[in-house]
């Protein structure tokens, strides 16, 4: 399937893009009426979040928890516990955040990112959505989230990471400039990256076309 926008973007005005992001994180931010997701990003028992990004931890399981998914527990203890010192290893191995329009090259395996999603896909209940919600939780300007919502509206079934990165290399960057541009325009923090703000565009876009199975639920 050819990578397409969400309705939202499809067009020059921003006023419908910056409409969902409103009504998704609240004006103010998080303010009432919030949807619950909108604290996936900021979510911290321990203020430390920035401080344990080369590590998994339980506020990771528990912030993947505001997108309408759980990690069983075998798998939770595997990303804890057993299979820890090697998850970690991958995530560090990735360096630190980053923009994905800046990644030149095609994405693919060998690369940390790719090879961490494979791993976390080999735990029981993991999946491929659980794994790139926990990989964005980490690295949110680098790995983009993928569901069947957000799989619906921008046709990308078989393949996310890269039609995504094109897409935003595209023209200049010019639909990453676009992203930034709403992101302010909603009054959101720059701590909200710009493939947060094209997931949460497009998953809004989604659930008002009732696209997946769960559209009135997730997040």
């Amino acid at each position: 399937m050819t990578f397409r926008l969400p309705t939202t973007l499809a067009t020059d005005s921003d006023a419908a893009a910056i409409a969902a992001l409103t009504r998704y994180y609240g004006r103010p931010y998080l303010g009432e009426g919030a949807y619950v997701g909108a604290h996936f990003d900021s979510w911290s028992s321990t203020g430390d979040q920035a401080g344990e990004a080369d590590r998994f931890t339980a506020d990771d399981l528990v912030a993947v928890t505001f997108l309408s998914v759980q990690i069983p527990p075998t798998a939770a203890r595997a990303i804890l516990d057993t299979d820890a010192e090697a998850l970690n290893t991958l995530l560090r191995a990735i360096g630190p955040d980053r923009d994905l329009v800046d990644e030149s090259d095609p994405l693919g395996p060998g690369w940390p990112a790719w090879d961490l999603e494979t791993a976390l896909w080999a735990l029981p209940g993991i999946g491929r959505t659980k794994a790139t919600k926990l990989i964005a939780r980490k690295r949110p300007r680098l790995y983009p989230i993928w569901d069947s919502v957000v799989m619906g509206v921008v046709g990308t079934a078989r393949a996310h990471l890269n039609p995504v990165r094109e897409a935003l290399r595209a023209d200049d960057a010019a639909l990453h400039g676009r992203l930034l541009k709403i992101r302010a325009a909603a009054g959101l923090p720059e701590e909200i990256s710009a493939l947060r703000v094209f997931d949460v565009i497009a998953w809004m876009d989604g659930k008002t076309r009732g696209l997946g199975q769960r559209a009135d639920q997730e997040r």
